[in-house]
């Protein structure tokens, strides 16, 4: 699936899309988070695979899997 996804300095300004399209991973990753499912994604984009939205999950997880740990900041009350 790492094919799937390109980064253009063309391309969104460098941010990681699907690759032949415009469509954000991130705009992905945040319709995911929000609850939509991904046959509500699909239909919202009809030229997009179900393949296509899972490679999206799959770069989100190699983006984090490495050695450093990024800590969670929270505001104070």
């Amino acid at each position: 699936m790492e094919n799937l996804i390109e980064s253009n300095p063309k391309i969104m300004l460098g941010k990681p899309v699907i690759k032949g399209t415009r469509i954000k991973v991130e705009m992905i990753l945040q319709k995911l988070a929000a609850g939509e499912s991904i046959e509500d994604i699909l239909s919202q984009h009809p030229r997009l695979t179900r393949v296509q939205v899972l490679a999206c999950l799959e770069f989100a997880a190699q983006s984090l899997d490495a050695d450093f740990i990024y800590p969670l900041v929270q505001e104070a009350a």
